[in-house]
């Protein structure tokens, strides 16, 4: 009987002892069904509360998936962490937003929740309760401090590419909810004109998806219609893509439609709706002065096989007008494939000027690509009466070498287009290229010139930050001032030294190769085994040290002094002290030389020519800091000793 009672009390552990990943696949399961007994004795058996299945969903989260109160109610109670998240960074939060059941929400609150906590992608439970239609949802989490205008944050790398940056008003307008639309911008303040990544603002969002009645709301309630989608198609464009005859007929009574404007590939409005073969439209476009001339409409309407359309554009005027694009290549390397498109495509030129407002020509910030008279610009956009206060400023810049200086202009339709020359990378973007080639030294001496130029010019940068100085093909270094953050020197010496603190945090971020960000780099960081170290290490100092060498003494520091002169800067030392009687007296103060053997460091064949010179006794030099100036001196003194070396180097080679 012993056997067979061993063999029972071995066998009974492998048959009923559970792991810990079998008891949370049991648990999710049991949750997923809505099975309260089973999740009752899951917990009982040790089953984790906080276990995760399959994309890292907790019980909780699948209990609020589920829009089960109760067993919410039971897993919080037994220690289920709201705070969780799933593979993609989801939390029972943002999940109860998409169920949109205002108990649950509060429950989640209750236990500590943050309202406007996100996931990866950005989105926050009053977004989900926007794109989903909850609007009981909506409301109650705005009463609980849920950010209207939130926009959706993205990792680094989407933002890289233009993703996210969209707002719970975007949400619901994509997805039709017209009251949900009503309720935020009419009872809780959501900006129509917010834009995301895309530069997509409520409208563009609306128009791609149809909603017909949403995009009316909005050109009532005063939205930017200038705005572009991914693609550069304007609302308008938009607008004739979905056939739509009232909001073609809305937009165009806006007034501040470019009727004219093209997408990416060229196409206008009635481009477009020729394409579509939509008349009424085209009429209407038409009777409001859409150009005639650019692209085949003709051939186009004559392949739709749609006579009253080609009479419609004949009597618009409308003719075939061939255009042959000659072969062209950009000086630009970084922006060949942007100026290639723009050089392609249609657009309404803007005097001499023609550029793409939309988010694959853009630069930076308000900064896009352009061609002004065929040549490669950089355009600033603007208001008129901000474009003029900038252009006084430009101008100014006319006669200096490293400020950004301004190329022409042109205005249009209450708009400034301040026109530069095109650069090809910041400082930032410059260092951080694993291909950026470009002499430090070299470099800080014109970044040193273009601050000199702005005081001298009567302003303070208070910006010094690598992405304001600019490189060129050529690799000429430019500072500019975008942001209008500079003021008048006027305002004291301590603006002045403001300048030159920043510029010390420059010199060690550009030094330093842009490894650390710029606050956080510091001396530590710099190399000890650069040759110009020590140089280097007295130049940060002397920067924030007030000495009252200022801009002008600094740029003349020995770290920018070439061979050559830092030679001849020796030689005259011991010209000056030579004839001293008390010369080794001079450097007696100096802790140490600074190369206490120098004589072995020496080429052997180079030192014994210059300790026997022809025609003069021999003299032996010793390792201090006189022999050493006065051995740099008969170096380039003594012709004799000079053409020994050389001789003597020949023979060697």
């Amino acid at each position: 009987m012993e056997p067979a009672a061993h063999s029972k009390q071995e066998a009974s552990p492998s048959s009923t002892t559970e792991t810990a990943e079998d008891l949370a696949c049991k648990l999710n399961l049991a949750v997923r069904c809505s099975d309260k007994k089973d999740v009752l004795e899951l917990l009982e058996k040790g089953a984790d509360v906080n276990s995760k299945a399959g994309s890292g969903w907790t019980p909780l989260q699948s209990a609020v998936q589920a829009n089960d109160e109760e067993l919410v109610r039971l897993l919080l109670a037994m220690g289920a962490c709201v705070h969780s998240r799933k593979d993609n960074g989801g939390t029972a939060l943002t999940e109860a937003g998409i169920v949109g059941n205002v108990s649950i929400l509060q429950l989640l609150l209750d236990h500590g929740a943050d309202v406007n906590e996100r996931d990866d992608n950005g989105f926050t439970a009053f977004m989900e309760a926007a794109h989903y239609g909850k609007e009981e949802a909506l409301r109650f989490l705005h009463c609980k401090g849920a950010e209207v205008n939130l926009r959706r944050a993205v990792s680094e790398e989407k933002a890289k590419l233009n993703k996210g940056g969209g707002t719970a008003l975007m949400d619901a307008c994509e997805k039709g909810h017209l009251s949900v639309v009503k309720t935020l911008v009419q009872e809780m303040g959501a900006d129509v004109n917010a834009c995301d990544n895309k530069d997509r603002n409520a409208l563009i969002h609306a128009l791609k998806e149809s909603q017909d009645s949403i995009s009316r709301f909005l050109l009532d309630c005063g939205v930017d219609v200038t705005s572009k989608d991914e693609c550069g198609k304007t609302a308008l464009i938009l607008a004739v893509e979905m056939r739509s005859l009232d909001l073609v007929k809305a937009l165009l009574e806006k007034g501040k439609i470019e009727i004219d404007d093209a997408d990416e590939e060229g196409n206008t409005a009635l481009m477009v709706a020729v394409k579509q073969n939509s008349y009424d439209i085209a009429e209407l476009l038409c009777e409001n002065k859409a150009r005639t001339d650019v692209g085949n409409l003709i051939a186009v309407a004559n392949m739709n096989r749609a006579p009253e359309m080609v009479r419609l554009l004949r009597q618009h005027h409308a003719k075939l007008v061939p255009e042959t694009l000659q072969d062209w290549e950009p000086n630009s390397k970084r922006w060949r494939d942007q100026l290639k498109d723009l050089y392609k495509i249609y657009r309404p030129m803007i005097g001499k000027l023609k550029v793409f407002q939309y988010v694959r020509q853009r630069i930076q910030g308000d900064i896009y690509l352009g061609l002004h008279g065929g040549t490669e610009v950089a355009v600033r956009i603007s208001c008129s009466a901000e474009g003029e206060r900038e252009k006084k400023f430009f101008d100014l810049c006319g006669n200096c070498e490293h400020l950004l200086k301004l190329f022409q202009f042109e205005k249009a339709r209450g708009y400034m287009y301040l026109c530069f020359p095109l650069w090809e990378k910041n400082l930032e973007e410059h260092l951080h290229d694993p291909d950026g080639q470009m002499d430090p030294k070299d470099a800080l001496r014109m970044i040193f010139q273009a601050v000199r130029e702005l005081h001298s010019l009567g302003f303070v940068h208070q910006d010094l930050h690598p992405s304001n100085f600019l490189i060129d093909l050529g690799g000429k270094i430019y500072l500019t001032d975008f942001d209008n953050k500079r003021k008048s020197i006027e305002g004291g010496k301590e603006r002045v030294d403001s300048d030159l603190e920043s510029l010390r945090r420059l010199v060690l971020y550009v030094l330093t190769g842009g490894k650390k960000p710029l606050q956080q780099v510091s001396p530590d960081d710099l190399p000890a085994d650069s040759p110009d170290y020590e140089e280097a290490l007295d130049l940060t100092r002397s920067l924030v040290s007030h000495d009252g060498r200022g801009l002008e003494g600094l740029s003349k520091h020995p770290y920018f002094w070439s061979k050559q002169t830092r030679f001849k800067f020796l030689k005259s030392i011991w010209n000056k002290i030579k004839d001293l009687p008390n010369r080794k007296a001079v450097f007696q103060a100096a802790e140490s030389c600074p190369y206490p053997e120098w004589t072995k460091e020496i080429d052997r064949e180079v030192l014994y020519i210059m300790e026997h010179p022809k025609r003069r006794p021999p003299y032996r030099y010793s390792n201090d800091i006189t022999n050493l100036l006065r051995f740099i001196r008969n170096l380039d003194e003594h012709p004799d000793a000079c053409l020994s070396i050389i001789l003597w180097r020949s023979k060697v080679e």
